[in-house]
């Protein structure tokens, strides 16, 4: 949603634009916090909208719209707007990336745990004790011979859940590496 003020605060126009390449472009944009800057536009964060002002009058994107261009028009909104291309960018995919990791690394731990329980005593037994670390080692070393039993299966998807959270792990460690440090 887009909302243009003349000088003096009478709206001029506003309109609701798809969230796309052409609705960016509309509004001479894509992504369009960092195409306007490109394009000679002083852009402005605005970091919420008056509270009351939105009790007053309701909440919907065209009546933000509006009072973000007020809020800048009044010399209230003066924050400079991310470029969304430098290392806090950066540091933000990455995290992202790193977050999805770990979450699927701790879900694919607490798998593994799971078919431990239920797996064969013999083989429960011969992995009793270990602390993650090493049990996660020694499961990624079970026999990968095809399945031909339930006792079998248990053990080989404790191997693949193993090798999955290895992976993980890896995948983690890249993204530390990669992380810009503060």
């Amino acid at each position: 949603m887009a909302a243009v003020l003349n000088s003096v605060g009478a709206l001029l126009d506003s309109r609701c634009l798809a969230a796309t390449a052409a609705g960016y472009q509309q509004l001479l944009g894509a992504a369009l916090s960092r195409h306007l800057p490109a394009a000679g536009v002083q852009v402005l964060d605005v970091n919420q909208p008056d509270k009351a002002t939105r009790r007053r009058r309701g909440k919907t994107d065209a009546i933000d719209a509006e009072a973000a261009a007020r809020a800048v028009l009044a010399g209230r909104a003066t924050a400079t707007a991310k470029t969304g291309a430098g290392p806090v960018e950066m540091a933000r995919l990455f995290k992202l990336a790193k977050d999805a990791a770990i979450k699927s690394r701790t879900q694919a731990i607490n798998q593994l745990k799971a078919v431990l329980v239920a797996a064969d005593p013999a083989l429960r037994e011969s992995l009793s004790g270990l602390s993650s670390r090493v049990l996660i080692r020694r499961c990624a070393q079970l026999d990968p011979a095809a399945p031909t039993d339930a006792t079998s299966a248990g053990a080989g998807t404790l191997r693949l859940l193993a090798h999955r959270i290895l992976c993980l792990t890896q995948e983690i460690d890249d993204l530390n590496a990669k992380s810009p440090r503060r």
